[in-house]
């Protein structure tokens, strides 16, 4: 350590009371973090590109420090999207320090992973409060019993109106409409559903019928119509 001379000639003045830093919730417990490896937490972040034209969703599940879980989940931009998979690959086993200054490919993931990091050290945590926080594997289960992410896709116009593509529980295949024409329900199907049908055995056809679904009153339509096509 170097002085300048001008503090070497300085007399020395001692240090009174000490200050902990202020204590923050992780995982049920009250905690003076000091080091990397005080931090625990899982937790989401969302990030966003330089041009705003795609965004993504990063969970990190942390324990004494360490990125223990990752999950990536990326919408609107298909260079993100396989960026993603070179982050998945980078993040779990580094620090949270570490992956702050990693560079994830794409400006969205590490802008979410700023976001996060912010997260976990003020101890704004979804696991906060949880004893012992949440286990290895949260993550995944975030993601449903298909593990798939949850997407909306709507498009709308002021000639035609709106559109639903996509909705929680899968591909909308069919509007619901009334007599009015105003949106009662719709069909679906979910493309995850029907892939682990086939992948078990089923025809294209059986399975395109098992995974298929409504909501709302769309036995009550005046007509169905195909949002995609009509």
């Amino acid at each position: 350590m170097i002085y300048s001379q001008k503090v070497q000639e300085m007399c020395p003045v001692a240090k009174g009371a000490k200050h902990e830093p202020a204590p923050i919730p992780e995982e049920g417990k009250w905690i003076h973090a000091k080091k990397i490896e005080d931090i625990s937490g899982f937790t989401h972040g969302i990030g966003w590109c330089a041009p705003q034209q795609g965004a993504c969703k990063l969970s990190l599940n942390v324990k004494n420090g360490v990125i223990e879980e990752a999950l990536i989940e990326t919408i609107g931009c298909s260079g993100m999207t396989h960026s993603a998979a070179m982050a998945a690959e980078i993040l779990q086993g580094k620090t949270i320090l570490e992956a702050l200054n990693t560079d994830l490919v794409c400006d969205a993931i590490n802008t979410a992973m700023r976001e996060l990091f912010l997260q976990i050290v003020y101890g704004r945590t979804q696991s906060a409060f949880s004893d012992d926080g949440l286990v290895i594997g949260a993550g995944l289960e975030d993601l449903g019993k298909g593990l798939r992410s949850q997407v909306g896709t709507m498009y709308a116009t002021k000639e035609k109106g709106v559109r639903y593509l996509e909705m929680a529980e899968g591909y909308v295949t069919g509007i619901a409409l009334d007599e009015n024409n105003e949106v009662i329900g719709y069909q679906f199907v979910s493309l995850g559903k029907m892939t682990d049908f086939i992948k078990a055995g089923d025809d294209p056809n059986t399975a395109y019928e098992k995974a298929k679904g409504q909501y709302g009153r769309v036995d009550d339509a005046a007509k169905i119509i195909d949002p995609r096509v009509d």
